[in-house]
Protein backbone atom coordinates (compact mmCIF):
# COMPACT_ATOMS: atom_id res chain seq x y z
CA UNK A 1 0.00 0.00 0.00
CA UNK A 2 1.38 3.43 -1.20
CA UNK A 3 0.17 6.99 0.52
CA UNK A 4 -2.26 8.34 -1.65
CA UNK A 5 -1.79 12.51 -1.92
CA UNK A 6 -4.16 14.71 -3.25
CA UNK A 7 -3.20 18.25 -4.35
CA UNK A 8 -6.04 21.05 -3.59
CA UNK A 9 -6.51 24.46 -4.16
CA UNK A 10 -7.64 25.84 -0.74
CA UNK A 11 -8.73 28.52 -1.78
CA UNK A 12 -8.68 30.88 -5.21
CA UNK A 13 -8.66 34.34 -3.24
CA UNK A 14 -11.67 35.79 -4.89
CA UNK A 15 -13.88 37.57 -2.71
CA UNK A 16 -17.74 38.51 -3.32
CA UNK A 17 -17.75 41.16 -5.64
CA UNK A 18 -20.60 42.50 -7.92
CA UNK A 19 -19.15 40.36 -11.23
CA UNK A 20 -18.52 37.25 -8.58
CA UNK A 21 -21.47 37.24 -6.04
CA UNK A 22 -20.93 34.69 -4.46
CA UNK A 23 -16.95 34.66 -4.34
CA UNK A 24 -14.87 31.67 -5.35
CA UNK A 25 -13.39 28.29 -4.00
CA UNK A 26 -13.16 28.99 0.25
CA UNK A 27 -11.20 27.50 3.09
CA UNK A 28 -14.37 26.18 4.52
CA UNK A 29 -15.27 24.63 1.48
CA UNK A 30 -11.82 22.89 1.29
CA UNK A 31 -12.18 21.62 4.81
CA UNK A 32 -15.35 20.13 4.02
CA UNK A 33 -13.47 18.65 0.97
CA UNK A 34 -11.04 17.42 2.81
CA UNK A 35 -13.25 15.38 5.23
CA UNK A 36 -14.80 13.97 2.51
CA UNK A 37 -11.13 12.90 0.95
CA UNK A 38 -10.36 11.11 4.07
CA UNK A 39 -13.07 9.33 4.62
CA UNK A 40 -12.13 8.04 0.30
CA UNK A 41 -8.63 7.06 1.72
CA UNK A 42 -6.51 10.14 0.98
CA UNK A 43 -3.85 10.43 3.63
CA UNK A 44 -2.40 13.57 2.63
CA UNK A 45 -3.63 17.24 1.06
CA UNK A 46 -0.90 19.34 -0.20
CA UNK A 47 -2.28 22.84 0.46
CA UNK A 48 -1.80 25.37 -2.04
CA UNK A 49 -4.12 28.02 -3.60
CA UNK A 50 -5.36 28.72 -6.92
CA UNK A 51 -3.75 31.62 -9.00
CA UNK A 52 -5.61 31.99 -12.25
CA UNK A 53 -8.76 34.37 -11.85
CA UNK A 54 -8.30 38.36 -12.47
CA UNK A 55 -10.33 39.30 -9.92
CA UNK A 56 -7.96 37.64 -7.38
CA UNK A 57 -6.04 39.07 -4.61
CA UNK A 58 -2.96 37.23 -3.72
CA UNK A 59 -1.21 38.25 -0.47
CA UNK A 60 2.44 37.08 -1.03
CA UNK A 61 4.50 36.93 1.69
CA UNK A 62 6.80 34.47 2.97
CA UNK A 63 4.96 30.80 3.83
CA UNK A 64 1.69 32.87 2.76
CA UNK A 65 -0.21 29.60 2.21
CA UNK A 66 0.85 27.70 5.05
CA UNK A 67 -1.97 28.49 7.38
CA UNK A 68 -4.06 26.69 5.37
CA UNK A 69 -2.26 23.48 5.53
CA UNK A 70 -2.77 24.24 9.65
CA UNK A 71 -6.52 24.72 9.29
CA UNK A 72 -7.14 21.66 7.19
CA UNK A 73 -4.99 19.66 9.93
CA UNK A 74 -6.24 21.30 12.57
CA UNK A 75 -9.72 20.39 11.40
CA UNK A 76 -9.90 17.52 10.07
CA UNK A 77 -9.28 14.40 12.40
CA UNK A 78 -6.41 11.90 10.59
CA UNK A 79 -5.70 13.92 7.65
CA UNK A 80 -2.21 14.51 6.82
CA UNK A 81 -0.98 18.10 5.75
CA UNK A 82 1.67 19.40 3.17
CA UNK A 83 2.66 23.08 3.35
CA UNK A 84 4.09 25.11 0.42
CA UNK A 85 4.04 28.73 -0.61
CA UNK A 86 7.50 30.79 -0.77
CA UNK A 87 9.17 28.70 1.62
CA UNK A 88 12.74 29.53 0.70
CA UNK A 89 14.71 28.52 4.38
CA UNK A 90 15.56 25.50 5.88
CA UNK A 91 14.65 27.63 9.25
CA UNK A 92 11.43 28.64 7.93
CA UNK A 93 10.96 24.88 6.36
CA UNK A 94 11.99 23.55 10.21
CA UNK A 95 9.61 26.13 11.99
CA UNK A 96 6.19 24.84 10.07
CA UNK A 97 7.24 21.16 10.57
CA UNK A 98 8.26 22.01 14.23
CA UNK A 99 5.57 24.17 15.30
CA UNK A 100 3.07 20.96 13.96
CA UNK A 101 1.74 24.10 11.31
CA UNK A 102 1.99 20.76 8.47
CA UNK A 103 3.24 17.01 8.48
CA UNK A 104 5.36 18.06 5.79
CA UNK A 105 6.88 20.94 3.24
CA UNK A 106 7.02 20.98 -0.21
CA UNK A 107 9.53 23.09 -1.72
CA UNK A 108 9.47 24.28 -5.74
CA UNK A 109 11.35 27.67 -6.13
CA UNK A 110 13.18 27.16 -3.44
CA UNK A 111 15.20 23.99 -4.82
CA UNK A 112 15.25 25.52 -8.41
CA UNK A 113 17.55 28.96 -6.80
CA UNK A 114 19.61 26.74 -5.13
CA UNK A 115 20.37 23.62 -5.87
CA UNK A 116 21.82 22.56 -2.58
CA UNK A 117 19.41 23.89 -0.52
CA UNK A 118 19.19 20.16 1.64
CA UNK A 119 23.18 20.13 2.26
CA UNK A 120 23.18 24.08 3.30
CA UNK A 121 20.29 23.79 5.27
CA UNK A 122 21.40 21.21 7.44
CA UNK A 123 24.32 22.87 7.75
CA UNK A 124 22.76 25.71 8.93
CA UNK A 125 20.57 23.64 11.21
CA UNK A 126 23.62 21.48 12.57
CA UNK A 127 22.23 17.99 11.55
CA UNK A 128 23.91 15.49 9.77
CA UNK A 129 23.07 14.94 6.10
CA UNK A 130 25.34 12.49 4.16
CA UNK A 131 27.19 13.80 1.05
CA UNK A 132 27.13 11.51 -2.20
CA UNK A 133 30.50 10.04 -1.52
CA UNK A 134 32.13 11.57 -4.47
CA UNK A 135 31.72 14.84 -2.43
CA UNK A 136 32.50 13.82 0.79
CA UNK A 137 35.92 16.06 0.41
CA UNK A 138 33.97 19.09 -0.58
CA UNK A 139 31.93 19.27 2.61
CA UNK A 140 32.75 22.98 4.22
CA UNK A 141 34.53 21.78 7.38
CA UNK A 142 32.03 21.23 10.51
CA UNK A 143 31.96 18.92 13.12
CA UNK A 144 30.47 16.42 10.63
CA UNK A 145 33.84 16.46 8.29
CA UNK A 146 35.17 13.10 7.72
CA UNK A 147 38.54 13.97 5.25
Amino acid sequence: EKPLFVRQSVTNWVSPSEDVPTGGWTEEESIELAKRLVNEGVDLVDCSTSGCNPKQSIPLSPGYQVRFATSIRNKVPGMLTGAVGLIADAVQANDILEQEKADLVFLGRALLRKPNFALDGALKLGVFLQYPHQCERGRNKTKFTFL
